[in-house]
């Protein structure tokens, strides 16, 4: 897990630009995904409970609720941690979850 403090990258997935920023404990991560305008949007929130994973949905996505959960739980799994997920994009293709999933997971491992 990356030290404490706050993280912000942009990255290109599929011809979408997407920013991530985290904020970073040493218990648990922050992570906010944006596309375009920097909003809080739907938001999952992630424990690790020994070997399972455990989410539950703070506020609920009209889309993408299957891109947070899993997102949520990727992390919790690589920091053993608590993680707190949100997202504010448009609709995702799963060529654009499964490079913003690598992308967020590569920050997370770094």
């Amino acid at each position: 897990m990356p030290t404490r403090g706050f993280l912000t990258k942009s990255f290109d997935v599929e011809k979408r630009r997407f920013v991530v920023q985290m904020l970073i404990f040493d218990n648990g991560i922050f992570v906010s995904i944006t596309e375009g305008t920097s909003k809080i949007g739907p938001m999952v929130v992630g424990i690790g409970v020994g070997p399972a994973t455990s989410t539950v949905t703070v506020i609920p996505a009209k889309t993408e609720s299957l891109f947070l959960k899993l997102t949520a739980e990727q992390i919790c799994a690589a920091t053993k941690g608590i993680s707190i997920v949100t997202a504010s994009v448009n609709e995702l293709d799963s060529a654009s979850a499964k490079g913003l999933m690598s992308r967020i997971l590569e920050m997370v491992n770094e």
